[in-house]
């Protein structure tokens, strides 16, 4: 049994699309990121980082003690190497799907989070922000586009890497782009949006949490954190 500490996030839909896919029995523990549950002692053990997704794995392989994993990108590479699924053993294909990976972690993730919050959520609209991250978001997205071009998924075969950039595309209107300036990528975006667990794993987030607005209170806990929050 997988214990899931999630929210409603790009990064935690990563997560719930893989074990629909493949099954995994888990368990949702909803950590309320607006209202500061990720700061809680008992949460901290297990994500030091204080943020969302983790997992804590009752049944590891090595048949030890439970194990706890933090940061959306580690979790997906062990669950595919426990379950043996989406994420492929032969060297070559391994590191294509791995690099695209980190791509996503290092590059689409956060360039679309500082769009959203520049572009939604900060106090003061800051031209120069906000066209910033949206050229950089319409970059990245020409990027995957591209690499979309003569093949069905991001590595060939459907992969973790896929499961990782979906959830980061799904708000594109948002972040100020059009799918129909990148035909690769919005045949690629329909083809993961039918599947059936990617289905399920986003009416599970419209269970988990009613409220998906970012209210005045949650952007007090969200927004400005610095070193003293860390203890």
């Amino acid at each position: 049994m997988i214990d899931l500490y999630y929210w409603t996030t790009p990064n935690g839909h990563k997560i719930t699309i893989f074990l629909e896919e493949t099954g995994l029995p888990y368990t949702v523990k909803p950590i309320n990121i607006g209202r500061g549950e990720q700061f809680h002692a008992d949460f901290l053990e297990i994500s030091p980082n204080n943020r969302i997704p983790a997992i804590v794995d009752r049944d590891p392989g090595d048949g030890g003690e439970p194990i706890s994993i933090f940061e959306s990108g580690a979790i997906l590479v062990y669950l595919a190497a426990k379950t043996g699924r989406f994420l492929p053993r032969e060297t070559r294909a391994w590191v294509d799907v791995l690099q695209w990976l980190m791509w996503q972690k290092a590059g689409l993730g956060p360039m679309a989070g500082q769009n959203h919050h520049f572009s939604q959520y900060a106090p003061e609209k800051l031209p120069y922000a906000i066209n910033r991250y949206v050229k950089e978001t319409s970059r990245l997205y020409a990027v995957l586009n591209k690499r979309l071009a003569d093949r069905e998924y991001v590595a060939g075969d459907y992969s973790i890497a896929d499961m990782a950039s979906y959830p980061w595309v799904v708000p594109y209107e948002r972040q100020g782009q059009s799918l129909d300036d990148f035909p690769h990528l919005k045949r690629w975006f329909h083809a993961i949006k039918a599947r059936p667990a990617v289905q399920r794993a986003y009416e599970l987030a419209k269970r988990v949490n009613v409220k998906p607005t970012v209210d005045d209170e949650a952007k007090k806990v969200l927004f400005g954190q610095d070193a003293s929050i860390v203890k």
